[in-house]
C-alpha cells in the first residue's frame, strides 16, 4: 500500500463506523465516564498520604477508602456498558461488511473469477473482515480511553508539578518517531502476510473441495507438503513482523520506564528540597503510570491500525471494483423467440488473452431448432455456450438473440430465459427440493414434483427415506451420475426456458443413466431453441443441424446424414467413435 493512499484507508476504516453512531456515542459516554473515575485513584491516594495519614484521623481513612470503593464500583459499570455497547457495533460492522462484500464478489465478471483463487476470496470474507472488525469497534474505544486518560491526566500532572511533567514529556518525541517508522514497516509486512496466508486459504479449499481426486491420485502426502510450503512462506513474513513489533513495543516500553526512573529521581530531589509533598509525589508517579500506558496502548493501537490498513486495502479495493460486465440493466424483449446468430465471432479467454480461442464464427440458430456443436477438445464448443448465455463478451463480432445484441440486453434477464444443463452440474449442499426450486424459487410444491417427473427423477428421490428433503452433500456427492444429471434437467425444466444449452449432458453416464437422462432431454427440448455441446453420437444424430467446429473456426456444418455422406472431421469423429464402441 502506498503511503499516498494509507490515509484514505485509514479514514475510510474509521468511516465503517459512522453507521453505528448511536451505540458509539452511548460507548463513548461511558468510556469518558470510566476514564474519569480512573483519575480520581491517584487524587484519593494523595489525599489519605498527606491528610488522612498526617493528621492520624481513622474516620478520614475508613471515608476516603468508602469513596474509593464507590468510586471502583462505577468505574466498573461504566467499563461493562463501554465493551458491551463497542463489542455489539463491530459485530454489526463486520456482519455489514461482510454482506457488502460478498455482494460485491458476486457481482463480479466470470472472467473475475478465473483469476481468483475461492480460497482467496473467502479469506477476504472472514479473515480481513475480522481484523477490520477488531479496528473499528475495540480499537477504536481503546483509543479513546487512552487518549481520555492520557489528556486528563496529563492536565493533573501539570497541576501537581508543571517541572516534572515537562521532563517526563521530552521522551514523547522520540517515540512518536519510532512510531511512525515502525507503524510504516508493520503495515507492509502485514499486507504480505495477509497475502500469504490467502494463498495458503487458496489451496486448502482446492485440495478439500478435490479430495476424492486427492484421495484417487493417492496425492495427500503431496498436498500436505504443498500446503506447509504456503505455511511457511506465511510464517516467515509473520516472523519479521514479529520481530519489527518486538523491537517497537521494546524500544516504546523502555522509553516508558525509563521516563518514570527520571520522575522518581527528580521527584525525590524535590521532596527533599519541600518542593513536594510525599503524597504529591505518589499521586505524581501513579498519573505518570496512566498516562504511560495510555501513551503505550496508543502507540499499540497504531501499529494495529497500520496491520488493519493493510487487510482495508485488500478488502476495499474488492468493494471498489466494478466489474467489467454488469449483471443486471439493460433492454428486455417483450416476446422472445428464441433466434440466435453468431456474426464474426473472435474471442479470447480474458486469463489468457494471447490464446485465441474461436475465429470469426458465424452460426445461426432458428427459434425450436436443435443445434448440436462437435469437434475435437479445445476447438470451442464450450465457449460458444459461455458466449450465448453471457459468460464472457466476444472481442469482436456480435452475439444476437432475435436481432438484438446480447451487450444491449439485460443480463439478469437473459439468463433467466436461457436453460443450462452441463456436464458436471453443481448442486448445492441442501435439499433434493432446494436444488430443483433453483430453477424458480416461487414454485410450489406440486410445480416441483411435476418437473422432477417430466425429468425421470420423482422415481428415485421418492424412494429416498426423505424424499424431497434428502440433503444430496456438497457438490451432491451423495448422489449418482445420472441422478444429479435428473435433478439439474428438472431444475432447468421449472425454469422453462426459451433457450437452452446442454454442454456435453450424457457424456460421464452409464447406458442406463443416459437412457433416462436422453429421455427426459428429449421431453425438455421440444418447442425450445437448444444448444447442444456432445461427443457422444446418440445426442446428436436426432439434431436438426450439426456445426463441426475445428480451431475456432466451423468446418462443416448440415444434419448428421449429409455430413456422414462427406469426407471430413465430422465423419472420422464417428467413425472413430464406433471403432472406439
Amino acid at each position: 500500500m502506498s503511503q499516498a493512499s494509507s490515509p484514505v484507508t485509514v479514514r475510510r476504516l474509521l468511516g465503517l463506523a459512522r453507521a453505528e453512531g448511536r451505540s458509539l456515542s452511548a460507548g463513548i459516554f461511558f468510556l469518558l465516564l470510566s476514564s474519569g473515575m480512573a483519575l480520581v485513584f491517584p487524587q484519593a491516594l494523595r489525599f489519605i498520604i498527606d491528610e488522612a495519614l498526617g493528621a492520624r484521623n481513622q474516620a478520614f481513612i475508613d471515608r476516603a477508602a468508602l469513596g474509593l470503593i464507590a468510586v471502583f464500583a462505577v468505574q466498573a459499570g461504566a467499563d461493562a456498558l463501554r465493551y458491551s455497547f463497542f463489542t455489539n457495533a463491530g459485530e454489526r460492522i463486520v456482519t455489514r461488511l461482510r454482506h457488502d462484500l460478498f455482494a460485491s464478489l458476486v457481482a463480479q465478471e466470470v472472467a473475475f473469477f478465473d483469476e481468483h483463487k475461492t480460497g482467496e476470496l473467502t479469506s477476504r470474507l472472514t479473515a480481513d473482515t475480522q481484523v477490520l472488525q477488531h479496528a473499528v469497534s475495540n480499537n477504536i474505544a481503546t483509543a479513546l480511553r487512552c487518549g481520555a486518560q492520557a489528556a486528563g491526566g496529563l492536565a493533573l500532572l501539570l497541576y501537581t508539578s508543571p517541572l516534572l511533567t515537562l521532563l517526563m514529556l521530552a521522551i514523547v518525541p522520540p517515540v512518536v518517531v519510532a512510531t511512525v517508522l515502525f507503524g510504516r514497516r508493520i503495515r507492509q509486512t502485514s499486507r504480505r502476510v495477509q497475502a500469504a496466508l490467502a494463498e495458503a486459504n487458496g489451496v486448502a479449499d482446492e485440495v478439500l473441495s478435490g479430495i476424492r481426486t486427492v484421495r484417487a491420485f493417492a496425492a495427500e502426502r503431496h498436498e500436505v507438503e504443498r500446503y506447509r510450503h504456503c505455511l511457511e512462506r506465511a510464517f516467515a513474513v509473520a516472523r519479521e513482523r514479529s520481530r519489527l513489533s518486538t523491537a517497537y513495543v521494546a524500544s516504546t516500553s523502555f522509553a516508558g520506564l525509563a521516563a518514570a526512573a527520571v520522575v522518581l529521581w527528580y521527584g525525590s530531589r524535590l521532596m527533599l528540597r519541600g518542593e513536594l509533598s510525599m503524597g504529591g509525589l505518589t499521586s505524581f508517579l501513579v498519573y505518570s503510570t496512566l498516562v504511560s500506558m495510555a501513551l503505550s496502548g496508543l502507540t499499540d493501537l497504531w501499529a494495529d491500525l497500520m496491520r488493519a490498513s493493510g487487510c482495508a486495502e485488500r478488502v476495499f479495493e474488492m468493494l471498489d471494483r466494478q466489474p467489467s460486465m454488469p449483471s443486471s440493466g439493460g433492454e428486455r424483449l417483450r416476446e422472445l423467440q428464441g433466434q440466435v446468430r453468431f456474426q464474426a465471432v473472435r474471442f479470447a479467454y480474458p486469463a489468457r488473452p494471447d490464446v485465441p480461442v474461436l475465429h470469426d464464427v458465424d452460426l445461426a440458430l432458428q427459434p425450436g431448432e436443435v443445434v448440436a456443436i462437435v469437434g475435437p477438445s479445445g476447438a470451442g464448443k464450450s465457449t460458444i455456450a459461455g458466449l450465448l448465455t453471457r459468460m464472457y463478451d466476444p472481442e469482436s463480432g456480435r452475439v444476437l438473440l432475435d436481432g438484438k445484441e446480447l451487450r444491449s440486453l439485460d443480463p439478469e434477464w437473459l439468463r433467466q430465459r436461457i436453460g443450462t444443463v452441463a456436464q458436471e452440474p453443481l448442486l448445492f449442499a441442501s435439499s433434493i427440493a432446494d436444488n430443483i426450486r433453483y430453477g424458480r424459487m416461487d414454485a410450489s410444491d406440486a410445480e416441483l414434483e411435476a418437473a422432477a417427473r417430466a425429468a425421470n427423477a420423482h422415481e428415485f428421490i421418492s424412494r429416498f427415506p426423505e424424499g424431497y428433503r434428502t440433503l444430496v452433500g456438497e457438490r451432491g456427492v451423495q448422489l449418482s451420475g445420472g441422478q444429479k444429471q435428473r435433478i439439474a434437467i428438472a431444475r432447468a425444466v421449472l425454469k422453462d426456458p426459451r433457450l437452452l444449452v446442454l454442454d456435453e449432458a450424457t457424456s460421464a453416464l452409464d447406458a442406463e443413466s443416459e437412457h433416462l437422462v436422453q429421455e427426459a432431454l428429449e421431453r425438455l427440448m421440444k418447442g425450445r431453441t437448444t444448444l447442444i455441446i456432445a461427443h457422444r453420437l446418440s445426442t446428436v444424430i436426432g439434431a436438426d443441424r450439426v456445426v463441426v467446429l475445428e480451431g475456432g473456426r466451423v468446418v462443416q456444418s448440415g444434419d448428421h446424414s449429409t455430413l456422414m455422406g462427406q469426407e471430413g472431421l465430422y465423419r472420422r469423429l464417428v467413425e472413430r467413435q464406433f471403432v472406439a464402441a
